[in-house]
Order: structure tokens, then C-alpha cells, then sequence
């Protein structure tokens, strides 16, 4: 083997680079992605939609990652508004709603990827709650960041405080399809609609 040769994490992170930036939504530097220290990653993500599955996904089979889902012990709201109108007040509160499940050994990882949508400007409560219940302390931690067009908010603030021991890296965002306006759509669509009786 050539000694410059690039290793195999070298050559999927190059792609994995080329596919998120071929978005225009990226935010992730190649100097950011050369920090990357040798070890086991995760992909920790929270998602209600389905956005921020889909990329924690590809991140996690591109760089063969463990994949762990966020879920809240209570689930949110199946309506939208419902669970805009319960973060809000989690939020305000410094709520952290307990966990389904936690990530069993965390301390094997070096690098955790954090997915998460924004709500209402910030990271959503149960993201606090993944932070809050594991030991960041040492590992790299990149954020994966779906928005409704609004940007990342105080986000990268809450996870800095929640992960203070970890080396935070600039991650990824992308504008996602906003479910308030799908949600808003589809209902004035439906309104229009005349059911025969």
C-alpha cells in the first residue's frame, strides 16, 4: 500500500461530502470532516417526520456507523400543531422528556453525529434529553440539522451546553420540506374538496 493513499474512511467521507453538498444546503467543511478521529461512530437522530431519518440513514451506511433512534418514553402528538404547541411549552420550561432507550455503551464511540430537526428555533426537548443522559465528555460530535427555512436558531448553543466536555464540529443543514406547510396545504386542499353524500 502507497503510504498517501487514502484510507477507506477517507474515500466514504469524500463521497459522503460530495453527496450533501451537491444539496447546496451543506454546511460540513472538508477540514472539518479531516478532524474525524479513528474509532467507532454513531448516528444519534430524532426525527418526526422523516427528514432527518433519511439523511442519519445515508450518513450511517455511508461511513458504516451504528445508527441509534431518539424516541421519547411518551411519544408527541400525531397532529402537528399539537406537538408544536407541547415543545413550546417543554422548551420554556427546560423540560427534557425521558428517553425509550439510551444508547447502551456510549463510552465505545469517538464520534457521534446528532440529527435533529428544529423546532421552534431551537433543538427539540428531547434532544436536550439524549445530551443530558450520555457522557459526551472526550468524543467529536457533529451535528445533522433539517430546518423549515428559518436556520439553526440557538441549536448548536444547546448542544455546546448539554455536550460541554465534547469537541463540537461544524456539522451539516438543510432546508427541509416544512410539514407546517404541508400540513397547511394539503388541509386547504381537502377544504376545497366536495364529498358526494
Amino acid at each position: 500500500m502507497v503510504p498517501d493513499s487514502p484510507t477507506r474512511r477517507e474515500i466514504l467521507m469524500s463521497s459522503l461530502l460530495l453527496s450533501l453538498t451537491a444539496g447546496g444546503g451543506a454546511s460540513l467543511s472538508p477540514a472539518a470532516a479531516a478532524q474525524l478521529p479513528e474509532g467507532k461512530m454513531l448516528v444519534a437522530y430524532f426525527s418526526r417526520s422523516g427528514n432527518t431519518r433519511v439523511i442519519a440513514g445515508q450518513v450511517s451506511r455511508a461511513l458504516e456507523a451504528d445508527l441509534f433512534e431518539i424516541v421519547p418514553e411518551n411519544p408527541y402528538p400525531a397532529d402537528y400543531f399539537e406537538t408544536v404547541e407541547q415543545a413550546r411549552q417543554e422548551s420554556a420550561r427546560g423540560y427534557e422528556p425521558p428517553l425509550k432507550a439510551q444508547v447502551t455503551d456510549v463510552a465505545q464511540y469517538t464520534t457521534v453525529f446528532l440529527g435533529f430537526p428544529i423546532w421552534g428555533m431551537t433543538a427539540p426537548p428531547v434532544i436536550r434529553s439524549f445530551l443530558s443522559a450520555h457522557d459526551l465528555s472526550g468524543k467529536t460530535v457533529i451535528p445533522i440539522i433539517t430546518h423549515g427555512g428559518y436556520g439553526l436558531g440557538d441549536s448548536l448553543t444547546v448542544v455546546a451546553g448539554h455536550a460541554t466536555d465534547a469537541q463540537l464540529v461544524e456539522g451539516f443543514s438543510m432546508q427541509a420540506p416544512q410539514e407546517r406547510q404541508t400540513v397547511e396545504r394539503v388541509t386547504e386542499w381537502l377544504d376545497g374538496l366536495t364529498v358526494a353524500r
